[in-house]
């Protein structure tokens, strides 16, 4: 009996041994299931810095946009306004031009009437005229005074 109670105290060391090593493997089980935790709220952690990190950098870059938007209107604004302005300004010009070749036209006619024809001039009813070259230079007469009449007013855009 004696060699069975040395197997027995054998396999009762064993098994505490074996129990042993169960506690101290479930120890460290749970020493690395509890270092996972910390190291995955770490990462966690890290990851919601990071995400934070890039919506601040989002917002602040929208910010910017904005404000470059808005100057990029005004100055389009202005730009238009300009143009408008230039675009009015053209058109009174090529008005007055307009007015001023007319009225070159005729004096250059007149002149060419009084110089070919020595001032006389037959009309469509015919009737003939007959204006002396003093006539033409006399200042009261009135149509090389007249001011230019184009203004914005004539034309629509």
């Amino acid at each position: 009996m004696a060699s069975s109670s040395g197997n027995s105290s054998v396999s009762t060391q064993s098994q505490l041994q074996n129990s042993g090593s169960e506690e101290e493997l479930h120890q460290l089980m749970d020493q690395r299931k509890r270092k996972r935790m910390q190291s995955n709220r770490e990462s966690a952690r890290r990851s919601r810095m990071r995400k934070q990190k890039h919506l601040d950098d989002l917002t602040s870059q929208v910010t910017h946009l904005r404000k470059d938007n808005n100057q990029i209107l005004t100055s389009i604004n202005v730009t238009t306004q300009h143009y408008l302005n230039a675009e009015a300004e053209n058109s009174i010009l090529r008005a007055q031009m307009l007015e001023l070749n007319q009225r070159l036209d005729s004096l250059n006619e007149i002149l060419g009437f009084i110089n070919t024809s020595n001032g006389v001039y037959e009309t469509e009813g015919g009737l003939r005229l007959q204006a002396s070259t003093e006539s033409f230079r006399n200042p009261s007469w009135h149509l090389l005074n007249q001011p230019i009449m184009a203004s914005p007013d004539l034309f629509q855009y």
